[in-house]
């Protein structure tokens, strides 16, 4: 059971770069249902994505799969495509401990490969289906082009990039608009003005967000044929690329 989330509740001395260690791991379902718009709508959705593109004997990757929420979408959703694996990484060891647990707890004929590593070391190969969550945007911004490269390069023709991000609109008074209609949501949700302010403190260090231009213009740099945003809320939004 997740506990809830009260990491910024309370003034702090000085604010920590922002880290998923055990600490987040025990209320990450809440911080992230509480802080990103359309979350659920986007895991709800994957199930049919994944369907409609895994290919048989093919691997399947959750790049940054935290707690294991979209690699148990995935799974769902690749189900009728036999002989399908599934890779999912994260570079916590809290948060791969806890997916194991998190997907040991559903019953499924499709293997599940948990690794803790770094993303930008994984090796991408015959796969059909690459996932990056929220992920992306984590990874310093001069290694991204290569590992969507490297992404591209280990799909197989037709397999398919789910991306989704939080994204900086290239607009700066639309982008203005996008942030405070999201910091009322996670008002809504019930953080505070203190919580929203050390969260966004801890956190400007190692998220550096993209524009859409941005995302659609390295999809086509590194050779996919198809793109679109297919889900956005706010300045949230989920991408496909298709090989």
């Amino acid at each position: 059971m997740s506990q809830h989330d009260t990491i910024f509740s309370k003034p702090l001395p000085s604010v920590s770069d922002f880290c998923f260690d055990q600490q987040v791991v025990e209320v990450f379902p809440d911080m992230i249902n509480r802080s990103v718009p359309g979350y659920s709508s986007i895991l709800q959705t994957l199930p049919q994505l994944v369907s409609r593109y895994a290919q048989k004997n093919t691997q399947l990757f959750d790049l940054g799969c935290s707690l294991g929420a979209a690699t148990l979408a995935m799974r769902k959703g690749c189900e009728n495509s036999d002989g399908c694996k599934i890779v999912a990484v994260d570079n916590s060891e809290p948060m791969i401990e806890r997916a194991g647990l998190h997907l040991g707890g559903f019953k499924s004929q499709v293997p599940v490969e948990l690794r803790c590593e770094d993303i930008t070391d994984t090796v991408i190969e015959n796969a059909s289906v690459v996932v990056l969550n929220f992920t992306l945007q984590f990874v310093p911004p001069e290694k991204r082009e290569a590992m969507i490269q490297r992404i591209y390069d280990g799909l197989t023709d037709g397999g398919v990039l789910l991306i989704a991000e939080k994204f900086r609109h290239a607009d700066e008074t639309m982008n203005n608009m996008l942030v405070d209609l999201h910091h009322d949501f996670k008002r809504a949700n019930g953080y505070s003005e203190l919580e929203i302010s050390q969260k966004r403190a801890a956190i400007e260090n190692v998220m550096k967000i993209d524009t859409l231009e941005a995302h659609e213009q390295r999809f086509q740099k590194v050779g996919f044929k198809h793109q679109t945003v297919w889900f956005q809320c706010f300045n949230f939004a989920a991408m496909l690329a298709v090989k």
